[in-house]
């Protein structure tokens, strides 16, 4: 057996490893990103919001849930009915 593939097989393997460490921290990251980018939503502390899956909001049916309701202008808190 040549004696180049012995540290040839060694660096490859390594620098497999290293990818694959570098490919679950970037998932990782992506994740962690994606979650607190859905977490800004506040349809479901809206009062127009409705969980229905039929028709999710009364106001703006289609952009309920999804990032573009991020910045939504129609927002309204949900108030407590008891406090009436």
């Amino acid at each position: 057996m040549p004696q180049f593939l012995v540290p040839l097989c060694f660096f490859s393997a390594w620098i497999l490893t290293i990818l694959f460490a570098w490919s679950l921290w970037s998932a990782a990251r992506d994740s962690v990103k994606t979650a607190k980018q859905m977490h800004q939503i506040p349809c479901p502390g809206c009062q127009y919001f409705t969980a229905n899956p039929h028709l999710k909001c009364t106001v703006h049916p289609y952009i309920a849930n999804t990032e573009a309701a991020i910045h939504c202008l129609d927002y309204q808190a949900k108030t407590n009915s008891m406090f009436y």
